[in-house]
């Protein structure tokens, strides 16, 4: 399963909400059913953040989500975002 999650800080909450974001990387690493998670910057707008994250079932996906950190996230981001993240989630089809 693969989740792509698009997030937009204010202006001038860049750096805040880098912070927040590198934090959840290092944290995530511990969790089992989280094979990938990676943290990118948009090229021409250093305000848009997307997270690459993939788990081994939906079950690892709704683990992560109840995790404390995973929710104390979203209350740390909140003040800092310029309009609703954006999350699609795939299912894989093809590999190679």
């Amino acid at each position: 399963m693969i989740v792509i999650a698009k997030i937009k800080s204010k202006s001038g909450s860049e750096k805040e909400m880098e912070g927040a974001l590198v934090e959840m990387v290092k944290k995530v690493a511990g969790e089992e059913g989280t094979l990938l998670y990676t943290l990118h910057r948009l090229k021409d707008d250093p305000k848009t953040f997307l997270l690459y994250e993939q788990y081994k079932d939906d079950q690892a996906f709704i683990d992560h989500s109840g995790t404390p950190y995973f929710k104390a996230l979203f209350k740390t981001l909140k003040p800092l975002l310029d309009g609703a993240p954006i999350i699609e989630m795939y299912d894989e089809i093809a590999k190679r």
